[in-house]
């Protein structure tokens, strides 16, 4: 690459993937891919490679993106907004430019505050240490406003790492890791393939937490099927009490046509909750979170009930009867509930007392004749496999 190019005309590259909490962060891609990439219920990057860029091109797209950064400033200026990014002057520069990739991108950012920034794509701290902190280092130079620096990791990679090598790391600029525990019972990760073992994720999470990252855990309910539902309940709920982590993020499972697991589905050798059987999955699963102070967190649309978020200990007891709340409804009117939910008609339980919304989904439940979870199971099925 010539490095006198324009920062302008190279661009930056960016994957296909980030959490919902990162999406007006500033987008940073250090490797392509999953260098793991077996996991069962996964669909993203199975017929990719996995590769890790090169530092001097990363440190470019920095540099491209720092460049785009002064180029929004600048179309403010020639636009008559005085070079200010507030919601009004960047709809109106993005208005002028709709196609183009890397404007949009600081757009978000801008729009977001211009405060946070995620690695791309599946593990960026796979690549050596030393690498990632020169990347870090120059990421934090170039955009000085940035606070939080986020990106994913998979909980092999961060015990195979030293602590100090964390810290470093952690020095440098990267503040929060996602990593995706999945679940803690061994044989639901032995199931999925999910390439890491109990001990390593309980061992991950504390390293990160000793070297001072905030963390979050993902957790997927519904991932052991109905065999090892109980199994992974608990387990789960026991690697969260040992780690303890600032967050845990629910991601209920819905099995894609383009994952490995699909195929398990089909040939019946994986049974799947439905609906009604995942809440009391989730409902053991919070019961069993002890001696914590976790946030917890359904910010996913896939998650049956989105308003299960609260900060342990305190709000344990709501959690549980919001869960409670929906267990004990009838059954049709969970099956309205269900329907209206995956439908998009409602937003959370409360939705329920809105007579035109509730009376939409029942209209639905009807005209399909569902009268039970399971007659219903097939119907959502299809629904969520839309949605991913």
């Amino acid at each position: 690459m010539n490095e006198s190019m324009d920062p302008l005309l190279h661009g930056f590259e960016q994957g296909p993937i980030r959490p919902p909490s990162e999406a007006f962060s500033l987008l940073l891609r250090v490797t392509r891919n999953c260098p793991w990439n077996r996991c069962q219920f996964c669909p993203v990057y199975k017929e990719e490679k996995f590769s890790r860029r090169d530092v001097k091109e990363v440190l470019a797209d920095i540099n491209s993106m720092a460049a785009w950064h002064e180029e929004l400033k600048s179309r403010s200026r020639r636009t008559g907004f005085g070079g200010s990014l507030d919601r009004i002057s960047l709809q109106t520069i993005y208005q002028q430019d709709p196609g183009n990739p890397f404007l949009y991108s600081l757009v978000l950012f801008e729009l977001g505050g211009g405060r946070t920034a995620f690695l791309q794509d599946a593990d960026s701290l796979f690549i050596k240490s030393e690498e990632l902190v020169e990347i870090l280092k120059h990421l934090r130079e170039k955009f000085p406003g940035i606070e939080r620096v986020t990106s994913y990791a998979r909980s092999r990679t961060i015990a195979g790492k030293n602590i100090e090598e964390l810290k470093t790391i952690r020095s440098a600029g990267l503040n929060r890791l996602h990593i995706g525990m999945e679940s803690g019972s061994d044989q639901v990760l032995e199931l999925v393939k999910k390439g890491a073992t109990r001990t390593e994720v309980i061992e991950a999470g504390i390293k990160a937490k000793q070297a001072g990252f905030e963390l979050s855990e993902y957790v997927m309910p519904g991932l052991g099927g109905k065999k090892l539902s109980q199994d992974h309940a608990e387990k789960t709920a026991d690697a969260l009490n040992r780690i303890n982590p600032d967050f845990i993020r629910l991601r209920s499972l819905a099995v894609s046509p383009r994952s490995p697991l699909y195929q398990s589905l089909i040939d019946k050798k994986f049974e799947p909750l439905n609906d009604l059987e995942g809440v009391e999955e989730i409902r053991l699963f919070i019961s069993l979170l002890d001696d914590i102070s976790s946030n917890f967190v359904s910010d996913h649309m896939l998650n049956l009930l989105p308003e299960l978020e609260g900060k342990f200990p305190g709000d344990k007891e709501r959690l549980l009867s919001i869960c409670d709340r929906f267990l004990s409804l009838p059954q049709k009117e969970q099956l309205i509930y269900i329907i209206g939910r995956r439908a998009g008609i409602f937003e959370s339980l409360d939705d329920m007392g809105a007579p035109e919304q509730k009376n939409r989904a029942q209209a639905i439940m009807e005209r399909l004749e569902l009268q039970t979870p399971e007659q219903a199971q097939e119907v959502i099925r299809k629904i969520v496999e839309n949605f991913i």
